[in-house]
This record gives C-alpha cells, structure tokens and sequence, in this order.
C-alpha cells in the first residue's frame, strides 16, 4: 500500500507499507502524483489521506475492502456530495443520495480519504486529465467508470471515527454546469438552466455559457475490462441454494419453471412455491407438486389472500438455504443458471447480483459487471443472511416499486447489488390468471386522478433528494406537454398540478400507514 498525504491537493508526504520509494513529492499536486506512481508501481493500492485525517486513517480495513482489484472508495462524513445537493438535477439514479452510515454504492468520491488500485489508474490513464481540483478530478474519474464495471463505493469503514472538522468550500456553480457538459449529455445543460431558475429562483447565465468552452470526457472501457472481479474472500461454506416463486393462476407456466429447475446441472435445496387465489372457496390447482417425482423439495404454501408483496414476505420466512434465487412464475432459463450463479458468488465475493432478464425479442449483450441501480424480485440471487429483518413494503401492493424500494433496504444495510450478463433469463410477460381481478385501491374514488402513481410517489419521498424530486416533477411535466398550444399548456400546469398534489398526498397517506 502506498499513502499520499495531501493538504488541499498538494502532497505534503508519500510513504508506503510494503515498498522502497524514492519520490520527490515537493509541493507536487497530488492527481500528478497519483498517475506517476501507478505506473511505476502498477501493483499497489494507493490511498490518499487528508492531512486533517492522518492519525484517523484505518489502515487495517483496506485489505478487507480490497478483496479485489476493481475497487474505488472514498469518504467524507461531514458534507454529502462534492457538488452539493444540486447534483440531485441531473440525475435521478440512487446513487445520488448517499447513507454515510453503511458501506454504499455511489460515483461521488470525496478527497477526504480513499483508495484505489493502481493497475485500474493503468487501464485507463489514457483519457484521464490532469486537474489540479483533486475532488473534480475524483469524481470525473469514478461518474465515467462506474457504468463501466469500477464498483465505487462511500465506506465509512476508511476512518477510525467521523468527526466534525470543516470542510473545504462547495464549488461554485462553474464546477457544476462543467460536470453537466463533460458527463451528461448536453441537455442537461440546459435542464439544470431551467431547475435552478424554476426551484430556486436562480438564473445562472454566465455559468450555462462556460460550460460551452468544455467537451465530453469519455472513457475507454476496453483496458478496464480486462480487470476481473477475483475475489479472495471466503464467500461460500455449504453452497446451498432455494429459489423462491409467488405464483397466481399460472399453472401451466409454473410447471415449466419447476421443468427449468429439474433439469439444472447444480440443483437447488427447496423451490418454495407461494401460490393464491382470492376465492374463498378455492384449493390449490398445482397438482403436480404432489404427483410429480421432483429432485428437490418444493414447500408449498396455499393462501387466499392476494398480492405479490405478501407472498414474498410469506416465501421469506421459508428460505432455509444459503443463497436465493428470486424468481417469476413465467420465466424460461438456461439449465447451468444456478451453477453460474453460484459460480459468481464463489469467486466474486458479490452477496447480490442480478441476471438479465429479456423479452423473447430481445438479445443479451455482454457487459462488465456493474453496479445496477433498480432491483427486480424475479431474476436476482441473493446471500440468505443478507435479507434478515427486510419485508417488501405492503404500501406498494397492487402498485408500482416494491421491487425498487426491496432493492434500497438491501444497499441500506451494506450491501450492494450487481448486475450480470454471463446468463440471461427470458421473461414470457404470460398474460394474467383467469381470477385475477383489477384492485381497488385507496385513490381510485378519486375524482382526480393522481399522477405518478401514489406509490411511485411514496418511492421517491423516501429515497430521493429534494432536487432529484423536483427534476422529476419537471421531466413528468414536459413528457406530457409536448406538442400543446399555449393555451393549452397553461391549462395542462393547473391539471397537472393538481394530479402531482393529489399523488403526493396520497403518498404521505401511505407512509403515515
């Protein structure tokens, strides 16, 4: 390991726990410092540390962060992002909004401390820029990588303990529409224009301007795909795995998944099948749980009452195995699935990840695999242990984002989720069961309809940051203006107006139950 030491970008002191340096560190900027080092030591992970932090860096927990080469992490306990809150216009990914409390996956580095390992400077050095900004520098570093397959990471774990030591300033404004030029498409120039104007009553026209003066920074995945996710951590003991199906008036469909599942080359302990019918009259129509000659042990539960959160909160409590595969009743699979999966948590380290999931008409292509922002209930494999205590929330039943707000309870406890693409399983869409029936839900009186959905809605009061909700209202609102006369946009805002008040509501309404 090798340490940079630094006091507002300028390295102050390089030392190294393991190698001989001869370094001429006087009054050198530490990005300048960062790419010469990586080149003449390509296999060592190189921390930088605030000079404020120096006695306060854990030096013991890099290794245990470091099971792999593909890594970036920083910290900063006192400040959210580099670019304050206002980032939270130009994206509305989960990344945004960060839990300083828990290891989290997010691309906002801070120059506060964190680390790297040399060889992924290495593979891609040829487009990184030298900027005397270290935080500008990190940040434009890891918004590039991460889509390409550089799990970054906030990890309180860099720091003995937080404390309360003043930060450096927020960049101005110029910083901000710079990044919006050089990392989003330029749209966004002009949408980050338009928020601040509407939300804060801000017109920033000579820092919309400078943005014009900068070009898109891109970068090269090919070098950095060479870098593979190897893990040495110990991440399997008994290998053992359930899968985990709600089903509902697809009998048919069911038994070619349970087929799928037979026919797999690593078998699965239990395949734990949820099945309901709102008839109270109603028993169970999977005959063929019980006259079949399956290899594994199916654990049926049978209930009358309906809706997929439920279910799953049902199937939870059966899960026995080490891992899970969370699976749709209408899906078809390649019969090595489960031995790629356990493949990838054995040598990956990973706890949950994600396999693609395709339409029929649709082509799997490959990528490196990378942090995903959504999560979906029936192809993700999950580490048993990592889902203690979690429920999908029933707010969400008959509605829209259980999924996505499951996959936030599980990155609010430390863990992230990737996504996968050396499998792929084909989602049928089969259409509904002959007794499922339109729910009524609590707003559907409503002489106004809401808009977005309330749970939607409920979603983003939960996990977005303010500006990342207002860009949301603003996207909405012109997704359904265009084309429209004056006349009639002015009355599509009091409408729309009125739809956003009533979905808000009625998404207060359901967190208060």
């Amino acid at each position: 390991m090798i340490i940079f030491y630094h006091n507002n970008s300028i390295v102050t002191e390089v030392v190294s726990t393991d190698v001989i340096l001869n370094l001429d560190v006087n009054k050198k900027y530490i990005v300048k410092m960062l790419l010469q080092v990586s080149t003449e030591y390509q296999d060592e992970i190189l921390i930088w540390c605030d000079e404020n932090e120096r006695d306060n860096l854990n030096i013991n927990a890099i290794d245990r962060i470091f099971h792999h080469k593909k890594v970036m992490v920083s910290y900063n306990p006192n400040r959210d992002v580099y670019f304050d809150s206002r980032i939270g216009y130009l994206e509305d990914t989960l990344f945004i909004k960060v839990n300083k409390s828990v290891k989290y996956p997010t691309w906002q580095m801070s120059s506060k401390v964190g680390a790297i390992h040399s060889s992924v400077i290495n593979a891609c050095k040829g487009d990184l820029c030298f900027d005397k900004n270290f935080d500008y520098f990190l940040n434009s570093f890891a918004k590039r990588a991460m889509p390409l397959g550089l799990l970054c990471y906030s990890e309180p774990k860099l720091l003995k303990k937080t404390n309360n030591r003043p930060t450096n300033s927020v960049p101005s404004l110029y910083k901000l529409f710079r990044f919006t030029k050089q990392h989003y498409k330029t749209r966004w120039v002009f949408l980050l224009f338009i928020n601040l104007i509407i939300f804060e009553k801000k017109i920033s026209i000579i820092p919309f301007i400078s943005a014009f003066f900068y070009k898109e920074r891109k970068l090269n995945s090919h070098r950095l795909n060479q870098i593979e996710i190897v893990s040495n951590r110990k991440n399997i003991e008994k290998g053992t795995i359930d899968v985990l199906i709600p089903t509902i008036g697809r009998k048919d469909y069911l038994l070619s998944v349970l087929e799928n599942l037979e026919s797999q080359t690593y078998q699965p302990t239990n395949v734990i099948i949820i099945e309901q019918n709102p008839d109270m009259k109603s028993f169970s129509e999977l005959d063929y749980i019980q006259n079949g000659n399956w290899s594994f042990n199916i654990k049926h539960h049978f209930t009358h009452k309906t809706g997929a959160c439920n279910a799953r909160n049902i199937g939870l409590d059966m899960i026995e195995s080490e891992f899970v595969f969370m699976a749709d009743d209408d899906i078809v699979f390649e019969n090595n699935l489960l031995e790629k999966a356990i493949q990838i948590f054995a040598t990956t380290g990973t706890d949950v990840f994600q396999i693609a999931c395709l339409l029929t008409s649709q082509k799997l292509i490959y990528k490196s695999p990378f942090q995903f922002s959504y999560f979906g209930a029936g192809h993700a494999f999950v580490r048993t242990s990592c889902l203690e205590n979690l429920r999908f929330d029933v707010a969400y039943e008959y509605g829209f984002g259980e999924d996505n707000d499951f996959g936030m309870q599980i990155r609010n406890k430390g863990y992230d989720i990737l996504f996968y693409s050396v499998s792929k399983i084909i989602h049928l869409k089969a259409p509904v069961g002959g007794f499922r029936t339109k729910p009524v839900l609590r707003w559907s009186h409503e002489e106004i309809q809401p808009k977005p959905s309330p749970t939607v809605m409920f979603f983003c009061l939960k996990y977005f940051s303010i500006e990342q909700l207002n860009c949301y209202k603003f996207i909405l609102f012109t997704k359904n203006v265009k084309g429209k006369s004056i006349f009639h946009i002015i009355k599509h805002i009091v409408e729309f107006n009125k739809k956003w008040n009533k979905s808000m509501f009625w998404a207060k309404e359901l967190i208060k139950s």
